[in-house]
């Protein structure tokens, strides 16, 4: 309500139609609200004052009337205590004085303190008391006063005598003078107020955004080359300190993201470093005297290699790149796993009698899922050629697909050299070899198992990996059979 309400006044004002300050929006907060309670607690204060007196006056005036009830009950022919008490008792009341009057039933007063035939006549009070039915009821005199008034009719001593009629009024000058100075105080509490509440209103909310304004300038500070920085926690509200913890975390995050690039970064330029030079090197070396139609052939051949081989580097590192938003390379449809598991085993069956090595498939049934084929066959393929290369002649590598409720486990087992227990965390990274004997002449870019665990999770699966050396390794691929 009140970030409207300032907008408002911003737009009037020909300023920006933004979003005020939360630090203006806290001061005017808790300057309205300490104004208001101020201002109802006053309110109450003084409505509780005024209903107090007003108790107090009437009970005052019940008393009298019970004193004259109980005299005129009792003692109607003793006039001596009648207008002693009418007449005496009511003078010497300072700050409450009351006035009686006591009347017979054809009007004519008997008993009546003095003055009040000058404040009020009796024909005014009997006009205003036949309007309150025997309500205690407020009046003005005629010299401008307030009175508070009642009218009784009490029975005499004797039955069979005529009730007298008892006009009681009190004073309520002195009771609306107090309320007066009141009202005066009031006013000036509410001035006080709206003069300090602003100020502590500013200053609570600066105090409260100071924790905002630390982190602000912390997180301000920042930049790519310091994101080892971190912001405290430590002596900050909750609130400040869960998003402070919350910073932190995506501080890390894009650390870790910016080593990550950095790290791929010198990889991919040493990679591409290596065969650009082969390719420069065969070509000077060929331009720097005549050479023969074989030996250029021979030449072109090898220049040939190394940019097939750059080109495959290219393409995988831009499906990498692709592939970072998932989904969006997928196309799904719902197939036999197993007769793409006998698709790959056909391509590298090939390939595996060359290296005198068994590969087999065992899928018994149909194993269905939606998934994307070629890529699922790409990611089966690469996982196949890293068996088939670090598997001895002799060896057996072994392609499974199981049905499990809502999910497909697909495993390529392979009985080779397996890999060091310190690498497998390694073994998914981009450019990483457990095997350093192999170099990029004799293996891959290192960037196989990277891509097959990409496919695996833009599929919405897992990858697991479990090997032991010189027994073997098994890869495990979990994919939801269902399209998520």
């Amino acid at each position: 309500m009140f970030s409207k309400i300032l907008t408002s006044i911003l737009r009037l004002r020909g300023g920006q139609p933004q979003s005020p300050s939360l630090a203006l929006m806290l001061a005017v907060s808790y300057t309205a609200s300490s104004f208001l309670i101020v201002a109802a607690i006053t309110a109450l204060l003084y409505f509780g004052l005024a209903e107090n007196l007003k108790k107090l006056s009437e009970q005052i005036m019940a008393d009298e009337l019970d004193v004259c009830r109980a005299l005129i009950q009792a003692r109607s022919n003793d006039s001596h205590a009648l207008r002693e008490e009418v007449e005496i008792d009511s003078a010497v009341r300072r700050y409450q004085k009351f006035y009686i009057r006591v009347m017979n039933d054809n009007g004519r007063a008997l008993f009546t303190t003095p003055g009040m035939d000058r404040e009020m006549s009796a024909a005014l009070i009997a006009r205003e008391a036949a309007q309150q039915n025997g309500r205690v009821f407020w009046l003005k005199a005629a010299s401008g006063k307030p009175y508070r008034a009642v009218v009784a009719r009490v029975s005499r001593d004797s039955g069979d005598k005529e009730p007298w009629n008892i006009q009681l009024t009190m004073d309520l000058s002195q009771e609306v003078e107090v309320l007066s100075q009141h009202r005066i105080l009031i006013w000036i509490v509410l001035a006080v107020a709206a003069i300090l509440c602003p100020r502590a209103g500013i200053a609570a909310a600066r105090w409260g955004t100071r924790p905002l304004r630390e982190v602000s300038e912390t997180a301000r500070s920042i930049s790519s080359s310091t994101l080892n920085e971190r912001i405290r926690t430590e002596g900050y509200p909750s609130e400040i300190a869960s998003l402070a913890g919350t910073f932190n975390a995506m501080l890390q995050r894009l650390e870790d993201s910016f080593l990550r690039l950095s790290r791929f970064s010198a990889d991919i330029a040493h990679e591409l470093r290596t065969p650009v030079n082969n390719i420069r090197g065969e070509s000077e070396v060929a331009l720097a005297r005549p050479r023969t139609i074989e030996e250029y052939r021979e030449t072109l051949g090898s220049c040939l290699e190394e940019s097939v081989r750059l080109s495959e580097l290219i393409e995988s590192l831009l499906f990498l790149a692709r592939s970072e938003s998932p989904g969006d390379h997928l196309k799904r449809k719902r197939q036999n796993i197993a007769t793409l598991l006998s698709g790959v085993q056909e391509y590298y069956d090939a390939a595996a009698s060359e290296a005198g090595v068994r590969l087999q498939l065992d899928c018994d049934g149909e194993v269905i899922g939606d998934v994307d084929g070629p890529l699922l066959q790409r990611a089966l393929g690469n996982l196949v050629s890293n068996a088939l290369a670090h598997t001895p002649a002799g060896g057996t590598v072994l392609l499974t697909a199981v049905q499990q409720s809502q999910q497909v486990r697909i495993e390529v087992r392979d009985t080779g050299s397996g890999i060091p227990s310190e690498s497998l965390p390694k073994v998914f990274d981009r450019f990483y070899r457990a095997d350093s004997a192999r170099t990029r002449h004799s293996g891959g870019s290192g960037l196989g198992l990277s891509i097959m665990r990409q496919i695996v999770f833009l599929h919405g699966g897992d990858v697991k990996i479990e090997s032991e050396t010189s027994l073997g390794t098994t890869v495990s691929l979990t994919l939801p059979s269902l399209e998520p």
